[in-house]
């Protein structure tokens, strides 16, 4: 694990933190923090063995928030001096002097014990920018030229997203805080054509919160086995073109994580975020069917549904030691035993709800710029896999199926403004025929409703067949906040769930 780095430490955040909360504190803020933020990004894109482009980004500046008169005020801004800090905060109190007009209910903050100068860094072996744009271009190059060597593949490219992002908080209450996060995002795709249709096969590597290890470095470093799946995904793609297209229907599904992911994230993720419960937050396709008045009683799922929110879990894109608000991070359950029983937090949705969390927030604070107002964020909430005995691998809960299909990796997907009516489709869907696989359909996607998917869960996959997905661009708030989040989950199968053949509802 490599330590905080020496050119952000290096930056006066310390000196105007203290001159911007100490004029919030003169000026009579009830509460006011402070957050220093340093987010750099770095973008490569390669397309049939030619770079396409590569880029750097950096954005730097600082925001103070405040409580004053019982209402939030916040401001910005990126010169590094003590005057722009105390001006900054002059503003924000300025702010909070006209919201207080127009604010019924006054804000309140959760409690929270004082956590005074720690520190955190994520984990990983190889920081990605030490690593020359020359070496990572020409992974990227490679694995393009060995995808288009299958005959099926007419195009391939590949792509590198790396973010390094710092943090300093501080506020009145003493809590201050130094972080560093590093997450990567490698991937490729293929695709290819036929006489009736032209499709793709990606990567299902997830993205992670590790280094450049995660790319070049053995299996015990965390690397993903890209050799096996640059063989197996030519093939593949082969083969899916010359498919036949799904029968639609009730149809039972084993459900690989690349794929089980994405439907964790839309149908539990944003539905228990407890802003959107509440009817607080409804942008980015809105609000949520399970509202507080439901906690404790409604059957999200099955009994085997156990579900956790996690921002501590090694490797996780929304890990991070304490929040931006200065909360320390934990884990929680969120369905346990097929029944809801918690909700993310954050300090003001904390204090709305105080049976929840013993009246504490589960530290679900995020901004993702020093520009932008920090917002109640997904954690990593994750799918818990059967620790029993006797789990069941990815092979005997096939073996369970008479007729069915495997459904392995992310496509596009489709979910209401309730979180409640969804439809998903995915990268490869495999006929299972009396518990084995008999090759590839295609045109698949798979539709139901939140609580009748989850009713339908009949297994859950040991911890072996546990992996953690996610992605970099959960999206939420206006304007708009982009977020990263991991999803962790086993492979499981559902009863019964219906299936839906695209090609005929396109009306193709």
């Amino acid at each position: 694990m490599s330590g905080l780095d020496p050119t952000f430490l290096a930056l006066p955040y310390r000196a105007l933190g203290d001159a911007a909360l100490e004029r919030a504190r003169s000026l009579g803020a009830s509460h006011a923090d402070f957050r220093f933020e340093r987010v750099r990004s770095q973008q490569l894109s390669v397309r049939d063995g030619v770079l396409q482009g590569a880029g750097d980004t950096e954005d730097l500046g600082f925001a103070v928030r405040v409580v004053h008169r019982g209402a939030w005020g916040f401001a910005a801004g990126v010169v590094p001096t003590v005057a722009e800090a105390v001006a900054v905060a002059e503003r924000a109190i300025a702010v909070a002097e006209v919201a207080a007009r127009m604010t019924t209910r006054e804000v309140e903050l959760a409690p929270e014990p004082v956590h005074d100068d720690v520190t955190w860094v994520s984990s990983y072996r190889r920081d990605p920018w030490e690593v020359a744009v020359a070496d990572k271009a020409a992974v990227l190059i490679d694995w393009t030229e060995r995808l288009r060597r299958g005959a099926a593949v007419d195009h391939a490219r590949a792509w590198l997203l790396q973010v390094q992002e710092n943090k300093y908080y501080a506020d009145t209450a003493g809590t201050r805080t130094t972080q560093q996060r590093v997450r990567l995002e490698p991937g490729f795709e293929a695709m290819g054509s036929s006489a009736d249709t032209v499709d793709s096969m990606s990567s299902i590597a997830p993205p992670v919160g590790r280094g450049w290890e995660y790319v070049v470095g053995s299996a015990q470093d965390g690397a993903w086995d890209w050799d096996a799946e640059l063989d197996e995904v030519p093939e593949l793609l082969a083969e899916k073109l010359k498919a036949p297209s799904v029968q639609a229907g009730p149809t039972d599904l084993v459900i690989h994580p690349s794929n089980l992911w994405l439907t964790i994230h839309e149908s539990i993720g944003h539905a228990t975020e407890l802003d959107r419960a509440l009817g607080y937050e409804a942008n980015y396709a809105g609000t949520s069917f399970a509202t507080p008045g439901l906690l404790g009683t409604l059957r999200y799922g099955s009994p085997v549904m156990h579900v956790t929110g996690d921002r501590t879990i090694e490797h996780g894109l929304a890990t991070i030691g304490y929040d931006d608000e200065g909360v320390a991070t934990q884990r929680w359950d969120i369905v346990r035993d097929g029944v809801l029983v918690g909700y993310q937090l954050d300090r003001p949705m904390a204090a709305m709800l105080p049976e929840l969390n013993d009246g504490r927030s589960n530290g679900c604070a995020y901004a993702d710029s020093p520009g932008h107002l920090q917002i109640q964020r997904m954690a990593n909430v994750s799918l818990e896999p059967d620790h029993g005995p006797d789990p069941a691998s990815t092979t005997d809960l096939i073996a369970r199926v008479e007729d069915g299909l495997y459904v392995v990796g992310d496509k596009s997907w489709s979910i209401d403004m309730q979180r409640f009516n969804f439809q998903f489709t995915g990268q490869r869907f495999f006929r299972i025929r009396d518990g084995e696989l008999r090759g590839q359909v295609r045109d698949v996607a798979y539709q139901a409703t939140t609580t009748d998917f989850w009713g339908s869960l009949e297994a859950v996959g040991g911890p072996d067949t546990w992996v953690l997905g996610g992605a970099f661009n959960c999206g939420k708030a206006q304007p708009g906040q982009v977020a990263a989040v991991s999803h962790g989950c086993p492979t499981s199968l559902f009863r019964g769930v219906n299936v839906l053949n695209t090609r005929s509802e396109g009306g193709l």
